[in-house]
């Protein structure tokens, strides 16, 4: 009886061990992605990825929580909000992610030339600092110079539809501006927080005569809840550790009954 005792007790002891790195597999798996809205004329959109809707009646400048993205390749088509079934999307490519890393997949350009730009997000900096990087997503507006006002440019000659790479930054707050790089200001940015540790993207848009910024955070992002239509990863998981579970329950059963039996034939 002893024996059967030990082979529960064994049995169960492996696969608690081995269940918390199988779930933490299905995450590692994942990549992360955000969606943005950064076409001035272009209507609210709704967005399916693998044909399963994940944004529906996204308006021009909204940005969503990164979402987890199974790594491969997706088909991404977006549509004017709601007529998916009566239209054809506006845009329709393939977009293919890396598992572990970060995108932020923005629409931009003007309705008659829209399309999608996939960027790698970082999202960590050197201790102690800020980081930040620069797009412009301003079709038909000059290149332009972000920096203090009055001050050297910290990024300069960006150009549509141009992302800069990311710079590390002091954190603290900064009296910034956007510029055409003979110097006219195009946007006021004063009091710009960098707080430290984090990363961030300053997204230009608009239009050459109403511009402004949109200000993302990109590190410390954690993944939204998957929309009920899913983009896959977790069920897999959450699948296996219910199955774990449902083991571990019976084997600790079995090896309760063992004992008890045990001690009544003693």
């Amino acid at each position: 009886m002893k024996k059967f005792i030990t082979l529960f007790t064994a049995v169960a002891l492996v696969l608690s061990l081995f269940a918390p790195s199988v779930f933490a597999d299905g995450h590692e798996s994942n990549a992360m992605v955000r969606i943005l809205h950064a076409s001035p004329d272009a209507p609210a959109v709704d967005v399916y990825v693998n044909d399963e809707a994940v944004v529906e009646g996204a308006e021009f400048k909204a940005a969503t929580d990164y979402m987890e993205v199974p790594a491969g390749e997706h088909k991404v088509e977006i549509y004017a909000a709601g007529t998916k079934g009566e239209q054809d999307p506006v845009i329709s490519t393939t977009v293919t992610v890396e598992s572990g890393m970060a995108y932020t997949a923005a629409a931009i350009n003007n309705l008659d030339s829209l399309e999608l730009k996939a960027l790698q997000d970082s999202m960590d900096s050197s201790e102690g600092m800020a980081k930040i990087r620069v797009g412009h997503f301003i079709p038909g507006a000059p290149a332009v110079d972000v920096g203090p006002i009055d001050g050297d440019a910290l990024f300069a000659g960006a150009e549509f539809p141009m992302v800069t790479d990311y710079k590390e930054l002091e954190p603290g707050t900064y009296d910034l501006e956007v510029r055409t790089t003979d110097g006219t200001q195009l946007i006021d940015l004063s009091g710009t927080t960098l707080e430290s540790g984090k990363v961030y993207s300053a997204f230009a848009v608009g239009t050459a005569d109403n511009p402004e910024v949109l200000l993302l955070q990109d590190s410390n992002a954690m993944p939204s809840e998957m929309p009920a239509t899913g983009l896959g990863g977790t069920a897999a998981s959450s699948s296996s550790t219910i199955w774990y579970a449902a083991i571990l329950g019976v084997l600790a059963m079995g090896a309760g009954l063992l004992f008890t039996r045990k001690r009544f034939n003693t």
